[in-house]
């Protein structure tokens, strides 16, 4: 167990490898908030849901590229079923040993981009538009397996990261896992039961702390501490969250919407969406509609973008609920 209290993964990154390489095919996020001390790429595909990196938390739609620093906690909850079927998703993780660029060769200036890249990957760095795109396919070809060719490419896809112009990072400034210091068990109870219960309008800050033998003061300490936000606006975050994803993704009236996302008052919701997003909820689903048309790149199908070779094997010639690990 590491010094935060955070689970530690132990990963499959052996002495002898490059990097390891976790394909997985609709086999769930049943995995707690966790770290490890390796560096590692995470590439999800067909599936939407909530990313924790550090003290960032946000929802993700259809698709999702970040780069974890080590022992940068984090954990991803996906939407798996839909009407009760399990949705064909795709999970592509590579993990590489911290130590990796420590050889002579790597201290030339060539490398710099990439070692600096990694320096900054302590906040968690998530990857975006056109630069998403051209990772996801260097990415999925990473997993047939070609021998030396596939550390060639690995090379090739850091120093792609590297000259990424689309990119943001997600934990905070100056944020670092050695601050953190708390029970663990306690703070994924919490989040856990936040997420599955966002949509609740009575969902309370006592309940949550009364969940996990905490009084309201010292849960709303240590909810504060581990997010830096307050129970309030974190609860909103993941609202708001639910929200933006619901007018892209479906017609329900924003009436509909607000009150499926957890607000009991349509004023309270459109005041506090203009808050955070900058816009009504009608602007942001007519702007965000309109742009869509004129930006097709955000709106491909993500299995148009695979590789041919990938196209072929890709969900429908995998089993589901299965994991590949390939070692380079």
């Amino acid at each position: 167990m590491y010094g935060l209290n955070i689970l530690r993964e132990i990963t499959p990154v052996g002495k002898d490898d490059v990097y390891v390489i976790l394909d997985s095919f609709s086999n769930g996020f049943d995995y707690p908030i966790h770290c490890h001390p390796e560096y590692e790429i995470t590439l999800i595909l067909g599936v939407s849901g909530v990313r924790l990196v550090g003290d960032h938390t946000e929802q993700f739609d259809d698709h999702d590229l970040v780069l974890l620093g080590p022992y940068l906690y984090h954990k991803w909850t996906g939407d798996e079923y839909d009407n009760g079927i399990l949705k064909k998703y795709r999970v592509v993780t590579i993990q590489f040993s911290m130590d990796l660029f420590e050889g002579p060769i790597f201290q030339k200036q060539q490398f710099h981009r990439i070692k600096k890249m990694l320096d900054n990957s302590i906040r968690g760095i998530r990857f975006e538009g056109d630069d998403f795109l051209q990772a996801m396919k260097k990415i999925t070809r990473l997993t047939n397996e070609r021998g030396f060719i596939n550390i060639l490419e690995f090379f090739e896809l850091l120093e792609f990261l590297s000259n990424a112009k689309q990119y943001r990072y997600l934990a905070s400034e100056g944020f670092t896992p050695e601050t953190l210091k708390w029970d663990s068990k306690r703070i994924q109870h919490a989040y856990h039961y936040i997420i599955k219960n966002f949509a609740k309008p009575k969902l309370k800050l006592a309940t949550v702390a009364n969940l996990i033998n905490m009084s309201e003061s010292a849960f709303s300490h240590f909810f504060k501490k581990y997010t830096n936000k307050n129970f309030t606006e974190f609860l909103t975050d993941v609202r708001i969250g639910h929200a933006c994803k619901s007018l892209l993704s479906t017609d329900e009236t924003i009436s509909q919407i607000a009150y499926k996302s957890g607000f009991n008052n349509i004023a309270n919701f459109n005041r506090l969406f203009k808050k955070y997003k900058d816009c009504t909820p009608f602007e942001y689903r007519q702007l965000r509609r309109d742009n869509s048309r004129k930006d097709m790149p955000e709106e491909i199908n993500m299995w148009q973008q695979l590789p041919e070779d990938q196209k072929k094997t890709h969900l429908t010639k995998t089993p589901i609920n299965s994991t590949r690990v390939i070692h380079v």
